[in-house]
């Protein structure tokens, strides 16, 4: 068997953090990596998914002020390519015949060789692209220095052989060579493994190898994690970037017996899931912080788990430099609590700030009084603490400049255990996907370990205190979240099969939970809608998160007709008061 190669050729994998709607910015980076795929003796340098607009672009791509920006950009960029090699494969968005694509482009000679658009636009989850983008008809393979490429866009190697408009089958027929497929794949947990079995899937089909180009970085909820790859034709995996890092890495492929194959490269480990999860909680905040322009972030430090994970989150993505935490102490603050906050804050190395807020509260309750006569002090009360920390820290913000971190997780905010305008200000969330048991997880892998690209301290930052001491909102005397919530390693089982999976109340006491507190759980998950709408945005690291994947609406009679929930809640809605105590923490 003949085993000397054909041809060559050196294929440049650009995995890169592009800022959606910095079309000039983008532009630039494309250049810079351009370059360096020119030293590295690239014939042809690819980028990810959309790489000029920035991914997602959501509804900014129908301006048509982006639209000729984003074109402008490209035609400048093919220009730049009458100077040799190497060549450019770039996403971008394309008005062809009055439509508007989710295209690919040649550039190549100084002018754009050839565009081809995404036929199968995703429209679950995240993704929203029917809503923007005109389905493209399906391709056939380009010519590239007599190889046939075939360019799948993302979604497009998501179907399987036989289905309806199955892209990689038309250019496996249509003689296709090689996949180069762009990709804005965002994370969530095991996304990684998901990728590879679509993709030798794709592989195993058309006997044809792949490469995989993801991008990086943070953009509002979503973080994407890289781990560019390719497959051989045998099922081999070539090489596999590194998760959360840019790189510009030059492949080598050679063919051999008329089938292409890239030379074996470095396989990058995927990260443990808990670490993934925090990196990418990291990342999210450092991107969403650091692409809007803000100096820094300033949190509320109670001495609790959530608002610690919080703080060391935010130091390893920013810099002790760059946070600022506030300790906002009232009558039923601990000394418990107040030791713990100040040893995070010395162990992380932040500016640490002591606002007693009773003043703040007694005033707010002064001004109340004539209004209140009469009526018994109850949650409302309680609820000023958590709104005069609030409002402090939002004029901190005003002040210097700095955006609020909300501290709230995903347990909390399924159940609406926070309070509007209070605990719940801020600008972005961190650990808004997490729930309270992995913010526990989270809290205890940071203190063994930290990312390699974090701003952090080494070693133990959380104290053992603040990992073992029972939660507490702190809002009265020997008040604890088992006062209002089922244990934490009950609830949150109960709330990832209710929310991630959707499943019956019928089914998840089948499972073995408690009746009467899965149906408490329902309820809270449903009357909390309203409070999850007025939230900031998160981070996303599970499959369905609140916000961009679950979009229920605020009025909502509908209960699981398997429980007594829906009599149940008809009653609340014609009792203001019972409603309030069941939503209202």
């Amino acid at each position: 068997m003949n085993m000397r190669p054909e041809s060559h050729l050196a294929i440049a994998v650009a995995q890169l953090n592009p800022v959606v709607g910095d079309v000039s910015g983008n532009l630039e980076r494309a250049r810079a990596a351009r370059a360096a795929a020119a030293r590295d003796g690239a014939d042809i340098v690819a980028f990810s998914e959309l790489f000029i607009a920035g991914y997602p672009p959501e509804d900014l791509v129908l301006k048509p002020a982006f639209q000729a920006a984003c074109r402008a950009a490209v035609e400048s960029l093919a220009r730049e390519t009458g100077d040799g090699a190497p060549a450019v494969l770039i996403g971008t968005p394309w008005v062809e015949d009055g439509k508007l694509y989710n295209a690919y482009a040649l550039l190549a000679g100084g002018t754009v060789g050839a565009i081809r658009f995404k036929v199968n636009l995703p429209n679950y989850g995240v993704f929203d692209e029917k809503r923007v983008f005109a389905p493209g008809p399906v391709p056939g393979p380009i010519n590239f220095r007599d190889v046939r490429l075939g360019l799948p866009i993302c979604e497009d190697t998501w179907t399987e052989f036989g289905d309806y408009e199955n892209v990689v089958e038309c250019l496996a027929e249509t003689g296709a060579e090689l996949f180069v497929v762009p990709n804005g794949s965002p994370y969530w947990r095991d996304k990684i493994d998901v990728r590879l079995n679509v993709s030798v899937a794709r592989v195993t089909e058309a006997r044809l190898p792949l490469i995989y180009i993801n991008q990086v970085g943070g953009q509002d909820e979503l973080v994407f994690d890289g781990a560019s790859f390719a497959v051989n034709a045998d099922r081999s995996i070539a090489f596999q970037l590194a998760e959360f890092r840019e790189a510009v890495l030059t492949t080598h492929w050679s063919r051999i017996d008329g089938v292409w194959r890239c030379a074996q490269g470095a396989i990058a480990p995927a990260a443990e899931p808990d670490a993934a999860d925090y990196t990418a909680c990291m990342i999210g905040l450092r991107d969403y912080v650091d692409k809007n322009g803000f100096r820094g972030v300033v949190l509320g430090l109670s001495g609790g788990i959530d608002s610690a994970l919080c703080a060391a989150l935010a130091v390893d993505a920013l810099g002790a430099d760059r946070v600022r935490c506030v300790m906002l102490p009232f009558r039923f603050t601990s000394q418990q609590s107040l030791d713990d906050a100040a040893a995070i804050a010395r162990a992380l190395g932040m500016r640490y700030d002591i606002v007693p807020i009773e003043s703040a509260v007694l005033g707010l309750e002064s001004a109340l009084a004539g209004v209140f006569a009469g009526a018994p002090r109850d949650v409302t009360e309680e609820n000023l603490q958590a709104r005069a920390r609030g409002t402090i820290l939002m004029a901190i913000s005003n002040k210097f400049g700095l955006m609020v971190v909300t501290t709230g997780n995903k347990s909390e905010m399924s159940v609406g255990y926070a309070t509007l305008y209070g605990d719940m200000n801020g600008g972005f969330n961190p650990v808004k996907d997490l729930y309270k048991t992995e913010v526990y997880r989270l809290a205890r892998l940071r203190n063994r370990w930290k990312p390699d690209d974090g701003f952090g301290p080494d070693g133990p930052v959380i104290p053992d205190n603040a990992l073992n001491r029972a939660p507490s909102a702190e809002l009265r005397e020997n008040q604890t979240d088992q006062d209002a919530l089922p244990p934490y390693d009950v609830l949150d089982p109960i709330l990832q099969r209710l929310v991630e999976g959707e499943e019956s109340i019928a089914s998840i006491v089948a499972a073995g939970f408690d009746r009467d507190a899965v149906m408490k759980v329902e309820r809270m998950l449903h009357l909390a809608e309203y409070k999850r709408r007025q939230a900031p945005p998160g981070v996303k690291v599970t499959l369905k998160n609140f916000g961009r994947d679950r979009r229920y609406p605020i009025v909502n009679r509908f209960r699981d007709p398997g429980t007594a929930s829906a009599g149940s809640d008809r009653a609340l809605l014609n009792n203001p008061a019972a409603a309030k105590a069941a939503a209202d923490f």
